[in-house]
């Protein structure tokens, strides 16, 4: 009986307490003392969120996935799924605050402030009309898609244990602090660099860092004689197209409200998105090569990836030089420098992210202008040079940071285990070696019996002999 009253006090005295708590908040916003989140603005990117996941799963996936053979689809397409997996549980632990925590270390870190979402709630963001949780579940897809990124590079042949290693460590030793460097009051930004939605922090450095990888893990063992041509083309559409929705939300959202900025990068972004396209046709007909689907479609991407950082700080016609521009220094990336240099970027993530970023980071530098965004600088063409300086050494820094960075990971990780699967699991491809699991399955009719048959090519490699074909 003692224990049942003493149960019923201690519950009184909850429910007191709950009762308490619950009117708090009417008072405190009665007395102006907190500010609410803008309705409009929250809306905005909690839509670009979702964007931005969708161009991730499955846009990237399949955009991968249809590019390799058809024995590797799965493999591919795990590597999108883990990064997707494990820097989100890293980015809520200690990755956000890394790199977005208040300045250390004289801004190079953003300590632990964050760690484990501690202090990320419902409260708005500094300085922004959305709530801080929502910002940093945003910065956390940027975050996962650029990991993801990097597996282009060794697809078909990197061992699945390495890759979730590499992804936990690449986001918290270089995507972190870049993204503080640029993003959150570190030292590039404050030296001036414009870096709208991430031409250093996403595509330079995903680039980069795949074409080490691939350097330093090796090429496939059939590269480049035996190579098969993509399995499944009207994957790469849905996935290329797929990209390009979800885009909207990876630049317009970067405005962080739903304003004037966010339809400006809209615009930018589309245009800036067809005229590469365009452009990647045209180039193709000049040198006398039929046009392509495979090439419109990979032009498009050349033009959102340059269009990235400078999506808020140009006019719509520099959009169109920019993305047009983008295609055929891309195109001369992946036709002419590949062939030369004879490295096996598998999915050609540096010619489209490395080359593509570095020249929509300096274009910015090129064609901003404060009558757009005054939050901005002026460019080259706005009587600014200097801006142009700026931007080469943000993308000196991004190019550095990632070789070295990636680098010292895949060695570190390579003194405890293999880097790259064996030649007998690659003959057989990953998806059954690593993964137990085949993407296809047949059904044959012989006679009265029906026969389920798993069909896979049957030579080794992956991706066509044709370059320039191949990648985000």
């Amino acid at each position: 009986m003692l224990r049942i009253n003493r149960s019923k006090r201690l519950l009184s005295i909850l429910c007191l307490t709950a009762l308490s708590l619950s009117a708090l908040p009417a008072t405190v916003f009665a007395e102006g003392d907190a500010v609410l989140p803008d309705t409009g603005d929250t809306t905005w990117l909690l839509v670009s969120t979702v964007l931005v996941m969708f161009m991730f799963m499955p846009g990237l996936a399949l955009f991968y996935g249809g590019l390799v053979s058809q024995r590797n689809i799965l493999s591919t397409i795990m590597h999108s799924l883990s990064a997707f997996l494990i820097v989100t549980v890293v980015w809520v632990l200690w990755g956000y605050s890394l790199a977005f925590g208040p300045n250390e270390a004289g801004g190079l870190i953003g300590g632990l402030a964050y760690a484990g979402f501690r202090g990320v709630g419902l409260e708005v963001k500094d300085g922004l009309t959305i709530p801080h949780l929502l910002f940093a579940l945003y910065q956390g897809m940027f975050a996962a898609i650029t990991t993801a990124l990097i597996s282009g590079g060794v697809a078909e042949r990197i061992r699945f244990s390495v890759w979730i290693v590499f992804s936990a460590l690449w986001v918290t030793l270089v995507y972190a602090p870049m993204a503080h460097w640029v993003w959150n009051g570190g030292w590039l930004s404050k030296l001036g660099g414009l870096d709208f939605a991430g031409g250093t922090v996403v595509h330079i450095l995903s680039g980069v860092s795949a074409l080490t990888a691939a350097v330093v893990i090796g090429k496939r063992r059939t590269y480049p004689h035996q190579t098969q041509p993509p399995h499944n083309l009207i994957f790469f559409l849905i996935g290329g197209m797929s990209l390009w929705f979800g885009w909207f939300g990876f630049n317009a959202g970067s405005a962080l409200a739903s304003g004037g900025l966010a339809s400006l990068a809209v615009g930018t972004t589309q245009v800036a998105a067809c005229a590469g396209g365009l452009m990647w046709l045209l180039v193709e007909t000049i040198r006398g090569k039929k046009p392509t689907m495979v090439g419109g479609v990979t032009g498009v991407i050349a033009g959102l990836i340059a269009i990235t950082p400078a999506a808020g700080f140009v006019t719509i016609p520099s959009a169109l030089v920019i993305g047009g521009l983008a295609s055929v220094f891309c195109y001369w990336g992946l036709h002419v420098l590949k062939a030369r240099l004879q490295y096996d970027d598998s999915l050609d993530v540096f010619g489209l992210h490395g080359i593509g970023g570095m020249w929509g980071a300096i274009a910015t530098g090129i064609f901003a202008t404060t009558g757009v965004n005054s939050a901005g600088a002026n460019g080259l063409l706005y009587g600014n040079p200097m801006q142009v300086v700026t931007q080469t050494i943000d993308v000196a820094v991004a190019v550095l940071f990632a070789a070295c960075g990636t680098y010292v990971i895949l060695k570190v990780i390579g003194l405890f285990t293999p880097l790259r699967v064996t030649d007998e699991q690659e003959l057989t491809g990953l998806d059954v070696s690593l993964h137990g699991e085949v993407a296809y399955h047949t059904v044959e009719t012989m006679g009265n019996q029906t026969v389920a048959a798993h069909h896979a090519p049957s030579s080794a490699g992956g991706m066509s002999a044709q370059p320039g074909i191949k990648s985000v």
